[in-house]
């Protein structure tokens, strides 16, 4: 009798394990790529749309999706040669400012490296058509240390002087937190 309600708590395991694992397969396919964006117009040239001034309008969210955080930005971008510095000052509703200072570096053949003062390393922009995704790890100041957070940002060009951006925040592979933010040329 025993090992008969074992067999069948087993097979109750297994099947909802193989569900889940469908589940994971299904969502994980779910995501469009970006080349799926390659004819959306107006095209986004990372070194038109990131030039002059430029205001950004956003919020921080946690996981379940809450907004915690109200911010704006002022955005100078300026391009020396084939390389794009973007100084951010963001100023947060409780009366914090952060400073970013992103550097792009164009290799003259329409690809870019992106660093940035806290963010680790270089990392690649892909761009197509209206939208141009980054991964990379953001260093965040949590409580008297920092914390790395990899990071899925998104941006989608418009129209010629907007930008939506959405940036979702990973650690240990769970979505902490995210951004989402319209970046506007003045």
């Amino acid at each position: 009798m025993a090992d008969e309600r074992w067999e069948i708590d087993m097979w109750r395991i297994l099947r909802a394990f193989a569900a889940l694992l469908i589940a994971v397969l299904l969502a994980s396919c779910s995501t469009a790529g970006l080349e799926s964006y390659a004819e959306n117009k107006p095209v986004l040239d990372p070194a038109e749309f990131f030039n002059g001034e430029l205001k950004a309008y956003g919020v921080v969210k946690k996981r379940n999706g809450d907004v915690i955080r109200y911010f704006t930005a002022d955005i100078l971008a300026s391009w020396r040669g084939n390389t794009g510095t973007l100084d951010e000052t963001f100023y947060f509703d409780d009366g914090e400012i952060q400073k970013r200072v992103w550097t792009l570096k164009g290799d003259g053949a329409g690809s870019y490296l992106a660093s940035a003062n806290d963010v680790v390393g270089e990392h690649p922009m892909a761009f197509s058509g209206n939208a141009l995704f980054m991964n990379y790890v953001l260093r965040l100041a949590y409580r008297d240390s920092t914390i790395d957070v990899k990071v899925d940002d998104k941006m989608f060009l418009v129209d010629e002087r907007r930008i939506i951006n959405e940036s979702v925040f990973y650690k240990w592979g769970f979505r902490v937190a995210s951004v989402q933010l319209v970046i506007e040329k003045i």
